[in-house]
């Protein structure tokens, strides 16, 4: 998208950001009939160029860009942010523009909440843009600390904002740190990815709701962010707004068996049982799931171990895999290694309560985890 025939063009913009306050005015207020229809037309087409706006500010384009196109970019991320205060509070007007925003498929999914953040979304792209023009950039850095005349001066929070996720992206460019972290702790670059994911669902939970914001998000890694969000979640009072995004994860992770599947498939036996520990809706289903995986295997005489069913696939486990699961359990918290034993006594009563090996694969799970438990319990008898 070029910077012609757009509302960011420099020969139309005046006329067509004109166009738009006076759109914006007339959608407000209480005239209905044809204006007012126009008038809505002409606010939909403009907010459907923003995708295209912060497009071009990533690109190579920029590199024609000179201090008063930017002048104007600026304004029109401005304007945008006026349109999300002065729409917020409707909501038909508001789902209208959403989904008219979503309809171009230009860089990461948009929503309405982005028309609020639209300067600071703007700034952030052009700051990270090297093909801009020094000169460009002076007017940038300038416009930013010191807006024009009749302009807000923007508060430390929207540059701060800006400098954190500038920061952030720098980190995440960095290869994996090697320093240990405590059990239970995500890496520092899952702990950046999990903010900045709780910050986006926030923002866009009023319209499109955070199943919708989730369902967009790319996997495997999208899991392990998750897992970090959750953890990072774990400590907030249940009463408090910033959890609610912790339930919604929770619930979006849960309601399908496939990617609740793949979700514990690619995270280790302990972090899954930590945050089992922290949120109990999820450490039923997890077991459940395990048993589901360890009613696939098969005992192989020949070698004298379990093995994976005939035909294996991707959503099954290893005996070896299965059995470090259940150990974690049973190195968790009290409540979750009692579940765990009286799941296994279950199944084994169910295959027929065996005592030798080789017949159920629960009674030799059960042998495999209770034998640690009787020297822990001879060596305190001591």
């Amino acid at each position: 998208m070029g910077l012609q025939g757009s509302p960011q063009a420099g020969s139309h913009w005046a006329t067509s950001w004109a166009e738009g306050r006076a759109a914006a005015q007339t959608c407000g207020g209480k005239r209905g009939g044809s204006g007012r229809a126009v008038a809505m037309e002409t606010l939909l087409w403009q907010v459907e160029t923003l995708p295209g706006l912060l497009a071009v500010s990533r690109s190579g384009q920029v590199r024609d860009w000179d201090p008063p196109t930017v002048d104007r970019a600026l304004q029109w991320g401005r304007y945008f942010q006026q349109l999300h205060g002065r729409f917020r509070a409707q909501p038909r007007l508001r789902a209208a523009l959403g989904q008219r925003l979503r309809r171009r498929r230009q860089g990461p999914p948009l929503g309405f909440g982005h028309l609020g953040r639209c300067p600071e979304l703007l700034g952030l792209a052009l700051l990270g843009n090297r093909a801009l023009p020094p000169a460009a950039c002076h007017r940038l850095l300038r416009s930013l600390l010191l807006p024009p005349r009749g302009q807000a001066t923007p508060g430390p929070c929207s540059l701060g904002l800006l400098a954190r996720r500038r920061a952030a992206v720098q980190l995440l460019l960095l290869p994996p740190s090697s320093a240990p972290t405590r059990p239970g702790e995500p890496e520092p670059p899952l702990r950046t990815e999990a903010q900045l994911l709780l910050s986006r669902l926030q923002e866009d939970e009023e319209e499109q709701g955070l199943a919708g914001v989730l369902g967009q998000l790319p996997g495997p890694r999208v899991y392990r962010v998750l897992a970090a969000l959750l953890l990072e979640q774990a400590g907030d009072d249940a009463g408090r707004e910033g959890a609610r995004p912790a339930a919604a994860v929770l619930s979006w992770l849960i309601g399908d068996l496939g990617r609740f599947s793949d979700f514990c498939r690619l995270l280790p036996g302990s972090l899954l049982v930590a945050l089992s520990a922290r949120y109990p809706q999820l450490g039923t289903p997890y077991l459940h799931l395990l048993i589901s995986w360890g009613s696939r295997l098969r005992y192989d005489p020949l070698r004298g171990q379990w093995a994976s069913s005939r035909c294996p696939s991707e959503d099954e486990l290893s005996w070896e895999e299965l059995r470090e699961r259940f150990s974690c359990f049973m190195r968790g918290p009290a409540p979750l290694r009692e579940a765990a034993l009286a799941s296994l006594k279950n199944l084994k009563t169910q295959d027929g309560d065996f005592e030798v090996c080789g017949l159920s694969v629960w009674t030799d799970l059960l042998l495999e985890m209770e034998a640690p438990l009787e020297r822990e319990d001879r060596t305190l008898e001591r």
